[in-house]
């Protein structure tokens, strides 16, 4: 009777009524009502670390405007203005609902299940919760037709998008208390960087040293799409982030912010190759607000970046090596900046 109460409470709190949870649980003699492959769910075994059967609808066609919805989310290469961002797996619907985004639908196979309590436990913790019309069950076939990892674990969710704009990129996110950061900004833009990989690593190292928002103009790989999602491990979903900014606009707008433009490269002295002006990370000053620029893996920064930089960081390496890749330097960048914010 406990496990029951406990389940119940889990439910209620993600937004699935009581009276639904207790029709789920009683014999019906009512048909289920076929809706172009969407079925009312009857209850059945309980996969092992469920809380039991999921309520809401059972997919079975693979032509369902769900199941395309969700292909072509977790499928693509980020969504446009207005779509939901996709998360695929466990850990990141779980980041996604903690991160109190709204749930636009909420999927689940049969292997899937044996995640479900912890999902609902914290979505009863969140504000927005996930309501129970938008929860829906499907196969592990269907599941896997449509995910875009190799080894689906069964879970998918698609979240509404939080509307950021340039000034929680400098402020940063509240805290629990609802204050925002009180010292100057850090902040990591990326300007035609492609790899998502290297993307989602970025958004990452960036909240793990403090920076307060992340800006990634355009050119740039989608910081929500779905593999840098995953490489972010669900930065891209807490941390203020604007996307597809135009480089010229955004170096206007970080001038009358009064923000120095700090550039990661190698700065030409004389026009040649072979000569550039190198600041080590360690001694160009990102104490103050600043905005890290990180550019191509290839070709490096945008002209218009390197005429504009205040400053360039750079980073002492074995010579040996000619380059590290965006993620790499940005990470160790963003490292030293932290530690010269704690005045270490």
């Amino acid at each position: 009777m406990a496990d029951l109460r406990s389940s119940l409470q889990v439910y209620a709190s993600a937004g699935v009524c009581y009276a639904c949870y207790m029709a789920q649980q009683l014999p019906s003699d009512k048909k289920p009502h076929d809706a172009g492959g969407l079925q009312p769910h009857s209850s059945g075994a309980r996969s092992s670390g469920s809380v039991g059967p999921v309520p809401g609808d059972s997919i079975t066609s693979r032509d369902n405007k769900w199941l395309k919805k969700f292909r072509a989310a977790l499928r693509g290469s980020g969504p446009e203005q207005g779509e939901p961002i996709a998360a695929e797996g466990p850990k990141l619907v779980e980041e996604g609902v903690r991160a109190g985004l709204e749930t636009e639908a909420f999927l689940v196979s049969e292997t899937g299940e044996r995640q479900l309590e912890r999902i609902l436990r914290a979505a009863s913790d969140s504000e927005s919760g996930i309501p129970r019309s938008r929860i829906f069950k499907t196969t592990d076939k269907l599941f896997e037709s449509i995910a875009g990892t190799e080894a689906p674990q069964g879970v998918a969710a698609l979240f509404r998008a939080r509307e950021w704009n340039f000034d929680d990129v400098l402020r940063g996110r509240a805290d629990g208390g609802g204050a925002y950061r009180s010292d100057a900004p850090l902040v990591m833009v990326m300007t035609a960087v492609q790899d998502p990989g290297n993307v989602g690593t970025i958004v990452r190292s960036a909240e793990a040293f403090g920076a307060s928002g992340v800006i990634a103009t355009r050119g740039t790989a989608d910081p929500w799409s779905p593999k840098a999602l995953r490489a972010s491990a669900g930065s891209a979903l807490r941390l203020p982030l604007l996307r597809g900014i135009a480089a010229p606009v955004l170096l206007a707008q970080l001038r009358m912010a009064g923000v120095r433009i700090l550039a990661a490269g190698t700065k030409r002295i004389d026009g040649s190759a072979g000569k550039r002006a190198n600041a080590d990370a360690s001694m160009t000053d990102m104490g103050g607000a600043c905005a890290i620029f990180i550019g191509n893996e290839g070709r490096g920064l945008l002209s218009e970046v390197e005429h504009a930089a205040d400053d360039w960081i750079s980073i002492a390496m074995n010579e040996d090596v000619e380059s590290l890749n965006a993620g790499v330097a940005a990470s160790v960048i963003l490292f030293e900046a932290a530690r010269q914010r704690r005045g270490v």
